[in-house]
């Protein structure tokens, strides 16, 4: 596992080379070898665990163990779970039907790992964003690099420490180091990236892998709406959101970004969600996690300040406010001009937009970019349907927010600005995949009907069923005025 500063690029490119000579050496990693090495990362896990708490802990400078434990560490090992029942019926070659014309063939698709996957890592969930990508990638064969965060070193030398017990370094290694590291690291030519942070990074990311065509998966973020309906209990849904709003500090990618609620429960909403959280995280409890680090909590305190010089209304909540711990602030009033109208959050500020009927929530949501996570609270059936029809989003939760992430036979990505591709369930697998169309021609296979001379009894009888007959005075017809004829292409 190697540090790496930015005048030594070479390092990563040998450590890339180390890999695909790996890989090359064994392509195709048995259904054995593949769960041997989810079962080591397993126990790698299980065995490391409290030490991952400890160094997130230092690294956020106030972060539960048990939050660690419960949506950092336990996630991972869940996800491996379910890959390794899902890994033999993955693996298994799929038979596909031949056209009628080839009929007697054979047409199967194969699925073999790509190579060697980078992976970029960030700090707000700095296990679970490195293992569960890194445990899709082992599960489909590859071999792995993986970028962690500068903000989280802590956690970057425990995760160091524990793939290092687990794996050798051509099978899957750990870069630290800065940004300039990380623009070194997205411009080497791997067989795949996973990318997960925000959409501006996520922009660089893409532009750096188009110089080697390497293909990406991005899980970035979004205004993740929270849309409250009349049909609703309302202190449910408010508990729900201020828990996706103080999970982490707020600091996730599929938190609620902001609530729509029903014109005149705003203000009731307001006081329940704020009560709750309270609940949740009174003063002097050590359960709430802080702002990473001061430039975040400053633009966090700059948005609120930019909010509050546009009229707003900003209610806080009676929770730790010490060091980087910042409260829960509910904002009422929100207008277009606010900055937290337009940007997203990603930490405990949670404005409040209104609508006065449901098709009018649909439309905010529509106007706005695709988010990776919608969440709807309620119990209208005519509500659901069209909500889900007529939006975008990378995954959706009724009735309360985020688990369908740690539900792995879900896949989970975004959609537009929000990202693309999936690293869950099935679909991960594949993602991170090729799937390799192989067809079988029979020895007895009269393949040389299709052959030149054109104009044979059988190709003319092929070319009536599938075109049906030709029209004379189309095939006669003169070419308009100033086009050329064209030769048939050659198939490639």
């Amino acid at each position: 596992m190697i540090m790496v500063n930015a005048a030594q690029p070479t390092r990563l490119e040998a450590l890339l080379a180390m890999q695909q000579s790996a890989f090359m050496a064994s392509p195709f990693p048995s259904l054995a070898q593949r769960r041997s090495a989810l079962q080591r990362l397993r126990r790698a896990i299980r065995g490391h665990a409290h030490r991952l708490a400890a160094a997130a802990a230092r690294d956020f400078s106030a972060r539960a163990d048990a939050e660690t434990l419960m949506v950092d560490v336990l996630p991972s090992v869940l996800h491996i779970n379910h890959l390794l029942r899902g890994l033999r019926r993955w693996m298994k070659p799929s038979r596909r039907h031949t056209e009628l014309l080839f009929l007697g063939n054979g047409a199967r698709v194969m699925v073999q790992p790509k190579g060697v996957v980078g992976i970029v890592v960030p700090w707000n969930f700095p296990v679970y964003l490195a293992l569960g990508p890194l445990a899709t990638a082992l599960a489909a064969g590859n071999r792995c690099m993986v970028k962690t965060s500068e903000y989280a070193p802590h956690t970057s030398a425990a995760l160091r420490a524990l793939l290092a017990e687990a794996f050798d370094e051509d099978e899957v290694a750990v870069v630290e180091g800065d940004a300039a590291v990380a623009r070194a690291f997205t411009s080497l030519p791997f067989d795949h990236i996973v990318f997960t942070g925000s959409p501006e990074v996520g922009r660089h990311v893409m532009r750096a892998a188009a110089d080697n065509l390497t293909p990406v998966t991005l899980e970035l973020g979004g205004k993740s709406p929270a849309i409250v309906s009349r049909s609703a209990a309302l202190a449910t849904a408010a508990t729900r959101i201020a828990h996706g709003k103080t999970l982490n500090g707020g600091q996730i990618c599929v938190a609620p970004d902001y609530a729509l609620v029903p014109e005149e429960l705003a203000g009731a909403f307001a006081e329940a969600v704020l009560a709750a959280a309270a609940r949740m995280h009174p003063q002097g409890s050590d359960d709430y996690t802080a702002v990473i680090h001061d430039d975040a909590l400053a633009r966090q305190r700059a948005l609120l300040d930019d909010a509050r010089a546009h009229g707003a209304r900003i209610l806080a909540a009676a929770m730790p406010a010490d060091g980087r711990r910042l409260p829960l602030h509910v904002v009422l009033g929100v207008t277009p001009q606010m900055r937290l109208a337009r940007e997203e959050i990603f930490g405990p500020i949670l404005p409040v937009m209104t609508y006065r009927t449901f098709d009018e929530a649909i439309v905010c949501v529509q106007r706005g970019t695709r988010p990776l996570a919608l969440y709807y609270f309620g119990h209208d059936k005519a509500e659901t349907g069209p909500l889900l029809e007529r939006t975008h989003a990378g995954g959706v939760t009724l009735n309360d927010w985020g688990w369908h992430v740690v539900n792995h036979d879900l896949p989970f990505g975004g959609t537009g600005t929000s990202g693309m591709g999936n690293y869950h369930g099935a679909e991960g697998f594949r993602e991170l995949s090729h799937a390799k169309a192989v067809f079988s021609e029979r020895r007895w296979f009269p393949i040389t009907l299709f052959h030149p001379p054109y104009g044979g009894r059988i190709q003319r009888l092929a070319l009536r069923l599938f075109l049906g007959k030709p029209h004379s005075s189309a095939a006669d017809a003169p070419l308009p005025s100033g086009t050329k004829a064209v030769p048939p292409a050659t198939p490639r």
